[in-house]
């Protein structure tokens, strides 16, 4: 059997505000508790868990506001775990941290290639857990402004967070969803990855330029029938990203703007 650690319950009244959850996966019973404490103290509900075996069922009982993940823990990994968070409809927008040991930019990548929204290495201040917690909640929590983007074969429905690709709806995560609404509103126009940070992100202080360039590069696995010469998310060589509809795509009589420099997939 799992381990696991349910916070104390709190009775919910008209008035009284539902603790946003999380769902940590940590196996170092004294780092498990240290992370406990802290977000419990910080306001939050906290599920905890010593290994990665039943964190997906539970996860479809009852849906956190965040996962927690270390990468290191018996039964699977946490980067196998990311990947099945992602592939299950009902989590795939849920907002993922990974907590762990390994730390090196490679191993970075990697999990923000598998969906990471951030990626926190050990040892950690308790202070910048919860501040990074916090920062990536903050994100999630900020409503779109509904409206339905419809760019050659891509539907883009800030309402319903909902993506359509060539007639088939195609997952996002939370994070992928808002970089692509916001190019995809500004067709034509180079954005640099600071400028993308600022408009996407906003609370830049945890987050580098180059996790706009891991984005990106999952956004165009999703939206492009060729990843490696995309038509809709281009590069603009020492400049950044723009978001075009392909010529072939434009309706007659319509014209779609465009900004000059020298592209690279």
């Amino acid at each position: 059997m799992i381990p696991t650690y349910d916070s104390a319950s709190t009775t919910v009244g008209y008035n009284t505000a539902v603790k946003p959850t999380i769902f940590a996966v940590e196996d170092d019973a004294d780092i498990s508790r240290l992370v406990r404490h802290h977000l419990e103290a910080a306001g939050y509900g906290v599920r905890t868990f010593a290994a990665t075996a039943g964190v997906i069922a539970e996860a479809e009982k009852q849906a956190p506001s965040l996962f927690l993940l270390d990468i290191m823990v018996p039964g699977g990994d946490g980067l196998e775990l990311c990947r099945r968070i992602r592939q299950t409809s009902s989590l795939a927008m849920t907002p993922v941290i990974f907590l762990t040991a390994k730390t090196s930019e490679s191993d970075r990548v990697i999990g923000l290639e598998l969906g990471a929204d951030d990626y926190i290495p050990k040892p950690f201040s308790p202070r910048e857990l919860v501040a990074r917690v916090r920062a990536v909640l903050r994100r999630f929590e900020r409503p779109l402004a509904p409206s339905i983007v419809k760019a050659g074969d891509i539907e883009i429905d800030s309402g319903g967070m909902t993506l359509t690709v060539r007639g088939q709806l195609t997952q996002t995560t939370a994070t992928e969803f808002r970089l692509l609404e916001y190019l995809a509103r500004h067709p034509g126009r180079v954005f640099t990855r600071d400028q993308l940070l600022d408009a996407v992100w906003r609370d830049t202080h945890y987050v580098t330029p180059r996790s706009v360039d891991v984005y990106v590069r999952r956004i165009r696995e999703k939206i492009e029938e060729n990843p490696d010469e995309p038509r809709y998310l281009k590069t603009v060589r020492g400049a950044g990203y723009r978001f075009e509809v392909p010529k072939s795509l434009v309706p007659a009589g319509s014209r779609t703007t465009s900004a000059a420099g020298p592209e690279e997939p």
